[in-house]
Formats: C-alpha cells, structure tokens, sequence
C-alpha cells in the first residue's frame, strides 16, 4: 500500500501533519478505552494526554519538509526551530497551567462558604504533557514524515 501524501490538502507536509495529528488523537480514543476501559469521543480532539499530537504533528511536518526539500534549507531550520518550541511549551508551560488548575481545583473543593454556582466548571487540569508523552508524539511524527 502506498501512501499518497498532497492528496488531501494538495500539499504533502500539511498532510503528513494532519495524519500525525489524527493517528495521536485516535491513540487517545483507545488508549483510554483500553487502560480505563471507559470510551470518551471527546479524546480525540482534547489536547494533554498520551501520544502529544502537538508533537506528532510539527515533527511530521518538519520531517516531511526535510525529507522532501532537504535539511539544509531555511524552511526546515524553521519548522526545526516551532518544532522546539512547540514540545518545550507542551512540556513545560501547558504542562504548569495543568499542575495549577489542578491545585485551584483542590482548594477550590475545600472553602465552604462558595457554592457550586460561583464557579461554572472546574478548570482544564489535562493541558500538557510529560516529557515522554512529549518524545512518543515526536518519534510517530518523525515516522510518518518520513512516509513522505
């Protein structure tokens, strides 16, 4: 079976992306199903949690670009450079926005004299990723840039 990469979207890096993307949300969907036995749809277009699609899909475009246009070029330093950026922050900033909420939630369960109106809904705690999680998404990003 041979992959046919630009058919989508007519360009063969945003499909490759796209295609990371989708395949680490789809993870989600059945890791959960699998490891909590619980089936939630809503996986699949949340962010946080195992594989990183941020990661799988940067690194499949970065990837693709350098596969398809070389690495030496000012295209790929760039895509290398957001694909830095983007796994940093899923690692570190989302990550700490994740460890907050989660706490602001805990106290937030604990004052007594605040009703369950004040607040409309708990805060997001699944925001960022471990740096596993973060190097999982990578490495399938890489696979199917490559496949470009």
């Amino acid at each position: 079976m041979t992959i046919r990469f630009g058919m989508l979207t007519g360009n063969a890096v945003i499909d490759c992306a796209l295609l990371a993307w989708f395949l680490a949300q789809l993870a989600k969907v059945i890791l959960e199903l699998v490891l909590l036995r619980r089936f939630d749809v809503t996986r699949f277009v949340s962010s946080g949690g195992m594989p990183s699609s941020h990661s799988a899909m940067v690194v499949a475009a970065t990837a693709a670009i350098g596969k398809l246009y070389g690495v030496d070029g000012a295209a790929f330093a760039l895509a290398a450079v957001l694909s830095a950026v983007v796994m940093y922050d899923a690692c570190n900033v989302r990550r700490s926005a994740g460890d907050t909420a989660r706490l602001v939630n805990q106290l937030l369960e604990h004052v007594e004299r605040l009703t369950a109106e004040d607040f409309a809904d708990d805060l997001k705690i699944i925001m960022g990723h471990t740096p596993f999680q973060v190097a999982v998404g990578a490495v399938l990003g890489l696979g199917i840039g490559l496949l470009a």
